[in-house]
Parts: C-alpha cells; sequence; structure tokens
C-alpha cells in the first residue's frame, strides 16, 4: 500500500512531508483546506505512504450495497449524523477501544463555502485525551505540510488561535474559525 500511495502522490505532481516527530498512536488530524473530493484520495494515500490506518467519519447511509465493504476497508467509520449519544460521544468511545486510532477530519465539514468552522474535532480530541496534529494540503505547490500540534486543554478559543498560528506561516488562513 505504501508504494500505492506513493505512486498516486508521484501522479499528481504532489510531494509528501514524511511523520512529524510529534506523531501519537492516537490522535485526531485536521486537515485544510478541503476543496476537492480528491483531499480525501490524498489524505489515504498519506497514510498508505507512511504504513498507518487513518479513519474518517461517512454517513451510515453510505454504507449500503458494494460500497459498505469498501468503505470499512479504507477506513471509513459509519456514523449516525443524529445518534442519541453523538458523534463526539461516539468517536470518544471508539478512542477508549483501540490502541491505535488515526481519526481524520475536516472541520469545514464541506467542500463548499463555510460559514463557520466546525469545532467536534475538538471536542473529540479532549474528551478521548489525545492530541490535535494540523495537517495541510499546499494546493499551490503540490505538497503536503504538517503545520502542528497541540494537546487540547480546556480553553477552545486559546486553541482555535494556536492553531490559526499554526496555519499561517504556511500561508493558510483559516476562514470563519472565531
Amino acid at each position: 500500500m505504501s508504494q500505492a500511495g506513493k505512486m498516486i502522490f508521484k501522479a499528481r505532481g504532489w510531494t509528501f512531508e514524511e511523520l512529524p516527530e510529534y506523531w501519537e498512536e492516537k490522535q485526531v488530524i485536521i486537515g485544510f483546506p478541503h476543496v476537492s473530493v480528491l483531499d480525501t484520495v490524498m489524505a489515504f494515500a498519506g497514510f498508505a505512504i507512511i504504513k498507518q490506518k487513518g479513519h474518517v467519519m461517512v454517513k451510515r447511509e453510505a454504507f449500503v450495497g458494494p460500497f459498505s465493504p469498501i468503505l470499512k476497508k479504507i477506513g471509513a467509520i459509519p456514523v449516525t449524523r443524529h445518534s442519541k449519544s453523538g458523534i463526539v460521544q461516539d468517536m470518544v468511545d471508539i478512542f477508549n477501544e483501540r490502541d491505535i486510532f488515526q481519526l481524520s477530519i475536516v472541520p469545514e465539514g464541506t467542500r463548499g463555502n463555510v460559514r463557520k468552522i466546525k469545532t467536534g474535532f475538538w471536542h473529540i480530541a479532549k474528551q478521548a485525551n489525545v492530541p490535535i496534529v494540523c495537517w495541510y494540503l499546499v494546493n499551490k505547490g503540490k505538497r503536503t505540510a504538517w503545520a502542528g500540534g497541540l494537546m487540547p486543554p480546556d480553553d477552545i478559543k486559546a486553541d482555535k488561535a494556536k492553531i490559526r498560528e499554526l496555519y499561517k506561516p504556511l500561508g493558510y488562513e483559516i476562514p470563519n474559525f472565531d
């Protein structure tokens, strides 16, 4: 799979930045920007390169017919958007059940324009007591970059400011994050 991931990056003319020193066995990885369905392809190719299994949340309705085993194989986790326990608690439960778990989340929540960045990633990381790692797809330079990582304290506003600062040197301004 590592070679397949490298081939995808090479075919698209992209380079992949190797794992950062702050990589953990369990973490929430956030990625910006989310402009194309190919962002997900690049994320899974990146996980293949580093020989890690990444996971993303996908609405339960997508797990029907022949797509269900494919989605599960690549690391998709079916979620019920209106579950009684809530998606945050569902993800925290998975973190608590597993020894290794890499959860990738696109805080924008969609490829379209958003008015406000979703903060579920922070709540998942906080309640699961795992770090947040910031990943960036530098579309203009066709490369990936690790912006940094942080362990969420009790202040979401301070973490939003820190995350914004982590992305700034890469030339990316997080839209509507405050």
